[in-house]
């Protein structure tokens, strides 16, 4: 198979989807790799590291489209790229389709077969290629945070740490997945008082075990959520429910109640966020103020580390790489249940079924598309 990574083009995107590492392996296995010219800039990779491991490298995107057979990526393809894609392309990247109409139109329009990171499960109902993402992001709200309560930023001029003979900030983190943990981690590790809300009771009992009595556990409900919402310096918006857009848990009145200089960051805004008031952000211009309460909904925060954040992501998404490519993509998704989920989009039709509800699509279970199984009348 031959296997192209255009450079990234998303705003302040410094990923790349293979490193010449990956390259490397992609090759001993038998593949050809093309690569974009500066694809590997942003982690000081250069073409000559690319070349080395046994790559091609092209001028220009369209070159690595026309070239290739599957495309590997890090963030969703821009409608730049989507214009490029074809029926014998196979795409593997981010997608996160639920709350982006325009991009799932011109997949279904493209013929091609779209297969999402953060989709893909594995065998303790966890999805591993949005965890090593979701650690950063975890990590990363918190320095934002930090940064964005300091009041030359908009915030109410706190430190989050406190100092001795001031208490510290506040810190809410709503959601104790993998982006809660890492961000509680950080929060602890900074000295801020810090309370965590979820509605899987485990979830919590796991918290509260890890991280002992530095940390407040609270069951979720809309008066808890309230409550410490309002009391909150901070609040790291870190609920995600697989391939669908995130619910929305703060609404526009409470965050027009809540303290001002007080900031909102929202991890969950690749899915259209958790806040009533958040729209995505880039990293030019991360934040904007609400009701005198700063939000940062940064779409691709990760992007700020590329190196940490490529290594960790070709660390888990390599071996699919690699399956794909050597038993063919129809083979390699039929075998292996955890990577079968990770097929959004189809041949023209829309194969995850959060995604087809909700933006309105007929859904054909990915099982039956690849079969050519006619979905039920």
């Amino acid at each position: 198979m031959r296997i192209g990574v255009p450079k990234e083009i998303k705003n302040h995107e410094y990923r790349v989807g293979l490193t010449p590492a990956s390259v490397r392996e992609v090759v001993a296995h038998g593949h050809e790799v093309v690569v974009e010219t500066m694809a590997g800039a942003g982690i000081n990779a250069d073409d000559a590291a690319y070349e080395e491991a046994g790559a091609k490298v092209l001028k220009t995107a369209a070159e690595v489209f026309d070239a290739a057979d599957m495309i590997v990526k890090v963030k969703e393809p821009q409608a730049a790229e989507r214009a490029m894609l074809r029926p014998k392309h196979v795409l593997f990247t981010y997608l996160h389709l639920a709350p982006d109409a325009e991009q799932t139109a011109d997949l279904v329009k493209s013929g091609a077969t779209c297969i999402a990171y953060e989709t893909v499960t594995d065998a303790r109902g966890g999805l591993p290629l949005l965890a090593p993402m979701s650690q950063v992001a975890g990590r990363l709200s918190i320095q934002a945070g930090a940064t964005a309560l300091q009041k030359a930023n908009g915030g109410a001029g706190l430190l989050l740490g406190g100092v001795p003979g001031v208490a510290p900030a506040k810190v809410v983190v709503i959601g104790g997945g993998v982006v809660g943990a890492h961000a509680i981690t950080m929060a602890l590790g900074l000295g801020a008082d810090v309370t965590v809300l979820d509605r899987n009771v485990d979830v919590l009992a796991s918290l509260s075990q890890r991280f002992g009595s530095a940390l407040r556990t609270v069951y979720s409900t809309a008066s808890t959520v309230e409550q410490y919402v309002l009391e909150a310096d901070l609040v790291v918006g870190a609920v995600l429910v697989a391939g669908a857009a995130a619910p929305k848990l703060v609404g526009a009145d409470l965050v027009k109640r809540m303290k001002p200089g007080s900031v909102l960051v929202d991890v969950a805004i690749d899915q259209g966020g958790c806040f009533a008031t958040s729209h995505a952000t880039t990293h030019t211009d991360p934040t904007y103020i609400v009701d005198d309460v700063v939000h940062y909904c940064v779409a691709n925060m990760p992007g700020a580390v590329p190196i940490t954040s490529t290594n960790a992501l070709n660390n888990v998404t390599l071996p699919f790489v690699l399956a794909l490519a050597d038993k063919g993509y129809q083979k390699a998704l039929l075998d292996d249940p955890h990577l079968l989920p990770g097929l959004n989009v189809y041949r023209g039709q829309v194969t995850c079924e959060a995604v087809a509800s909700a933006l309105g699509y007929d859904y054909l279970a990915p099982e039956q598309a690849l079969k050519g199984i006619p979905a039920a009348a």
